[in-house]
């Protein structure tokens, strides 16, 4: 089984528009609701591939329950644990004119360290029949910011495979715990280490303990460092649509590679690609699968290196 991990679940609300101008009014052309957060979208995506995946994370309130029906309507296997606050919701705009996605982020609700302990305590008992764990998105208040550590060194010691994608201090206190691969951004990349150039900053995150960093650069594909080696992959043709849901199908192809036990260059073809067939889908999670089989037969991974030592 694969658990997908959100700390921080959301009920994503996406509005479509003809274009997104600021400081003007805006009709809204269509609206979607559903349980969203990085985790939620990753196990969609790694359900549509016909792989077994188990959501938990923390939910609570109103918004929660919204947010628990949709996941019951969906077929996602639901372990979150709820919390006293109100689960926080997202706002995507996305233009229709180019493609482009304005994202709104709430904080979430404050955690108390009792319902922090309850989940540690869910979390140790799910894990136990785990081969991969992916750990995804941003920490709610009220946790500590090294939360992350604390579940991947338990995982580790379950031995689950795992699998961090976050940011920020989120993501820098996590490192110390040996996650075996880390997924971040560029952007997220550069904040982690100062670093704008991806190599240095790849071996930067690797030196503070990441075993693997497969490093998203968007529409040019994936840089990849690993203990077996290290790889570009990139796709054959740039495509336009909503990207918010990429990263999250990336994640679901590394930790269903993973869990397959595939070798490196299949697993991040295999990521590229369905990063690419989320692009196309207006709501996160979702994947494209017609693209997704066009253009896994044609992207290109090339072999940069030797592997490195860690």
């Amino acid at each position: 089984m694969i658990l997908t991990v959100t700390l921080n679940a959301a009920l994503d609300v996406t509005y479509g528009v003809d274009s997104l101008r600021p400081n003007t009014s805006h009709r809204v052309g269509t609206t979607h609701r559903r349980a969203g957060g990085k985790g939620i979208n990753v196990a969609r995506v790694l359900a549509a591939l016909g792989h077994d995946a188990t959501v938990t994370g923390l939910v609570g309130g109103p918004t929660g329950a919204l947010l628990r029906e949709d996941l019951r309507a969906a077929g996602l296997r639901d372990a979150l644990v709820p919390v006293s606050g109100d689960s926080r919701q997202t706002v995507t705009v996305v233009s229709h004119e180019d493609g482009d996605a304005t994202v709104f982020n709430e904080s979430g609700p404050r955690v108390t360290a009792q319902e922090w302990r309850a989940f540690t305590d869910r979390f140790a008992s799910l894990v136990r029949d785990c081969t991969v764990v992916a750990f995804c998105g941003s920490l709610p208040p009220g946790l500590p910011s090294d939360a992350y550590a604390h579940l991947i060194r338990v995982a580790a010691g379950a031995g689950a495979v795992t699998v961090l994608d976050t940011s920020g201090s989120a993501l820098l206190d996590a490192l110390g715990a040996g996650p075996d691969v880390v997924k971040p951004n560029t952007a997220e990349l550069a904040a982690a280490t100062g670093h704008e150039d991806v190599p240095a900053a790849v071996t930067r995150l690797r030196a503070l303990g990441a075993r693997a960093v497969v490093a998203s650069a968007g529409p040019e594909g994936l840089h990849a460092v690993t203990p077996d080696g290290s790889w570009r992959a990139a796709p054959p043709e740039r495509l336009t649509g909503n990207p918010t849901g990429a990263g999250d199908a990336c994640v679901a192809a590394l930790a269903a590679g993973l869990a397959t036990g595939r070798r490196w260059p299949d697993i991040l073809r295999e990521a590229v690609a369905l990063s690419a067939a989320a692009v196309p889908c207006p709501l996160a999670g979702d994947v494209d699968t017609g693209v997704h089989q066009l253009i896994r037969t044609t992207v290109t991974v090339e072999d940069v290196h030797a592997p490195q030592p860690h």
